[in-house]
């Protein structure tokens, strides 16, 4: 297969060339780095606003993926909102119109959205039918990202919104700060420590982007484990893994404090984010890891099962 990954130098892009590469797929990577070959990958160039010679890299393609987007790991000041907004929807746009210029366009587009799309929800989980959608600045820009997405017709290529949640992993994403306040002995609560937390280890996340492209499945879907977890046991299970006896609640005004000082929101914390991977299971995925507390395990390397085999 000859795979396209726009802006795949991130964690999840590194987390996804590691599995495909696996299965002997041509890769290229689009990068606002410059033009290189490494490790069998071909990087080519793009700054992601213009046509500058990478889009004939779209030839013949089995798969794009596009992750491209600004890390909404930052202050929400009216120069960062507009920048996470602009930068979805102006790479989507673009690859739009790339993928239309086309003689043989990729057959399947899947495109990265977020499972933030739904309102803050502990009383219901929330699947691709009857979750409800909120209105606060992440939902509206994950919102106007899926329509700058799925407004262009693409008659030649499948295309797929992938709300993808928390990416549990060793290199990147949540997990490797979550593990270092734990062993500062702040891996308490966070908040009130009822809000639920939707989350998906990296091995699964590829493993569900690839079964989504075997199966086609087109339109939205919930890229998360199946059971969400409230952040109270979801911090218990950490600690527990990495044997530190006491954690320190983080409350709502700490946390407020805290975010300050290294420049992000208390959102990606305290929104409870109750998601179900409805559409994933009906069609018979099936995941590696449904237990939080195997996922700790796997990723801090006390995972011995595996070690074993």
């Amino acid at each position: 297969m000859k795979i396209i990954i726009a802006a795949g130098t991130g964690f999840l892009g590194n987390v996804l060339i590691g599995y495909f590469q696996n299965q002997s797929n041509d890769i290229v990577v689009l990068t606002r780095g410059k033009t290189m070959l490494k490790n069998n990958i071909r990087y080519i160039h793009w700054n992601a606003k213009t046509m500058t010679g990478w889009e004939k890299e779209l030839e013949n393609a089995d798969v794009l993926i596009n992750l491209a987007g600004k890390s909404v790991d930052c202050r929400y000041n009216e120069a960062n909102k507009k920048e996470i907004l602009l930068s979805r929807i102006k790479s989507t746009k673009l690859l739009n119109k790339a993928v239309l210029q086309c003689q043989n366009p990729p057959k399947h587009w899947l495109n990265a959205s977020t499972a933030t799309i739904y309102r803050h929800s502990e009383d219901q989980q929330m699947d691709e039918y009857t979750g409800e959608i909120g209105n606060d600045f992440s939902m509206n820009v994950a919102q106007s990202w899926e329509k700058a997405f799925f407004k262009t017709e693409t008659p030649n290529t499948k295309k797929t919104a992938l709300r993808t949640s928390i990416v549990l992993g060793k290199k990147g994403g949540a997990f490797p700060p979550l593990k270092n306040l734990t062993q500062l002995g702040f891996g308490g609560k966070q908040g009130n420590g009822n809000q639920f937390i939707s989350w998906i280890h990296e091995e699964d996340f590829a493993r569900a982007v690839a079964f989504v492209v075997e199966k086609e499945i087109t339109g939205k879907i919930n890229i998360v484990a199946p059971e969400p977890i409230q952040n109270r046991f979801f911090m218990k299970a950490l600690r527990k893994e990495m044997k530190v006896s006491f954690g320190a609640p983080l409350g709502k005004r700490m946390l407020k404090f805290g975010a300050k000082i290294i420049g992000t929101e208390t959102e990606l914390v305290l929104k409870s984010r109750n998601i179900i991977p409805k559409r994933l299971t009906e069609n018979g995925f099936t995941f590696r890891y449904t237990k939080i507390d195997k996922v700790f395990q796997n990723l801090l390397g006390h995972d011995h099962t595996k070690a074993n085999h």
